[in-house]
């Protein structure tokens, strides 16, 4: 038996979906503990590629793998309902009770996603997915949030609804913000809630049974330890923990419980949305970076920023989630770079930082410390072993290991889900 999580180490887009599709081979249960519809997972199946967005890519292995949307999510039904046909329609998803769907997580209406537009349309936006996270996220701690379990019920879910459209309506009315009716919104979530009924649970006890038969658990996390709403780069975080730590208060179960955390990092760095990017590179290496390595979110399409591999912000994500390896993805990227960098410190004023801060304002004031190393060249799409890989390529993620104190177990060099060196399985 071994229980893993899987956590972005970044800013959110490491590479988490092909990641945890690798792993999900060896697991028996992949949970995704904390999010909502705001992460965007792409795959590489076959030639064939597909997009996940609540559910954990883990559904891709086929029948029998146990997927779990535990209790830390906030989920929007219609968005779940569609992905549940798409992936029905791909074949994926044959038999109902490989999905499990937690009675406790929030849920996401359609007031949620307006008040999400509303604040991205003025002048404190930080660059949501206006998918209503962060709103579903204030009512769930307000104690006027919505669960999965009140979905089967009317009479509840008409007086929560409009208990919480009487708490906006102040807002919404001063922003000229669009509400459904109160009966359209309550037959519709209704409608919702029967369809997935059949999904619902206690996804707390499901995990802890698995366990307990010893079969193997995968823990799926959400955007990057950069993102998250304590330890992130606030206020331009996700409105959850996004760090190991969450997969515990996510899904209910202890810390002791877990057996290994990975990390997952590109080979070099990107950003959605606003907020401080200290080694962003606005110019053509930033853009070649885009390109050949597709940078575009896969929830909104939105071209990512990208940068230089920042070392000291990965101590900072090895440090907050204790991590017993590194996923390293996108390699391949940089093959033909004459020289690649990386930041491995920060000058704040008179002071050298080993990690990335996060408070805003020294963001802006520090200075990246880069080293620089010898580019490679040459596909390594093909290559199956690390020996295999050009020297210099070998170099850089060795470096990588030497400066952050952790060492790297698997590497992506393509974005099928042949194209990687795994040199150790957690599960394994």
């Amino acid at each position: 038996m071994a229980n893993v999580v899987v956590v972005g180490a970044q800013w959110g887009d490491e590479g988490k979906g092909k990641v945890v599709d690798l792993y999900s081979e060896f697991a028996d249960v992949v949970v995704r503990f904390g999010g909502g519809a705001n992460a965007g997972h792409t795959l590489v199946v076959d030639g064939k590629k597909v997009v996940t967005h609540l559910i954990p890519s883990g559904v891709l292995r086929g029948r029998g793998k146990k997927c779990v949307l535990a209790s830390g999510m906030v989920i929007d039904p219609q968005t779940l309902l569609e992905e549940i046909a798409s992936l029905k329609a791909l074949g994926f998803l044959t038999d109902d009770r490989d999905l499990l769907v937690s009675r406790d997580a929030h849920v996401i209406l359609p007031y949620h996603r307006e008040l999400d537009g509303l604040r991205e349309s003025g002048k404190q936006a930080i660059g949501t997915t206006r998918r209503g996270i962060g709103p579903a996220y204030e009512a769930k701690m307000a104690r006027r949030g919505i669960r999965m379990a009140d979905l089967g019920d009317a009479q509840r879910l008409r007086s929560l609804i409009a208990f919480n459209l009487e708490e906006i309506a102040p807002y919404m009315t001063a922003r000229q913000g669009r509400l459904e009716p109160l009966e359209k919104m309550v037959s519709e979530t209704l409608a919702h809630g029967e369809k997935l009924r059949r999904y619902l649970g206690d996804a707390s006890i499901a995990v802890h049974q698995a366990m307990r038969r010893g079969e193997h658990v995968l823990f799926e996390g959400a955007q990057g330890a950069l993102l998250d709403i304590d330890h992130g780069t606030y206020p331009y975080v996700t409105s959850s923990s996004t760090l190991a730590g969450g997969a515990c208060t996510g899904c209910g179960i202890g810390p002791t419980a877990i057996d290994a955390v990975i990390g997952i990092t590109k080979a070099y760095a990107t950003r959605v949305g606003s907020g401080p990017f200290p080694t962003e590179l606005k110019e053509e290496t930033g853009e070649r970076l885009r390109q050949v390595g597709a940078e575009f979110g896969s929830t909104t399409g939105r071209p990512r920023r990208t940068g230089w591999l920042d070392v000291a912000a990965l101590r900072r994500a090895a440090r907050q989630n204790g991590l017993s390896s590194l996923a390293l993805t996108k390699l391949d990227v940089l093959s033909g770079l004459p020289k690649l960098r990386l930041c491995v410190g920060y000058r704040l004023g008179s002071n050298t930082l080993d990690e990335l801060p996060v408070d805003p304002v020294e963001v802006e004031m520090a200075t990246p410390i880069y080293e620089e190393l010898d580019g490679f060249v040459g596909d390594s799409t093909h290559l199956r072993e690390y020996d295999a890989l050009p020297k210099q390529a070998q170099k850089y993620v060795r470096r990588i290991e030497s400066l952050i104190g952790v060492d790297v177990s698997l590497i992506s060099v393509g974005p099928g889900r042949a194209e990687t060196i795994l040199m150790k399985n957690p599960f394994r």
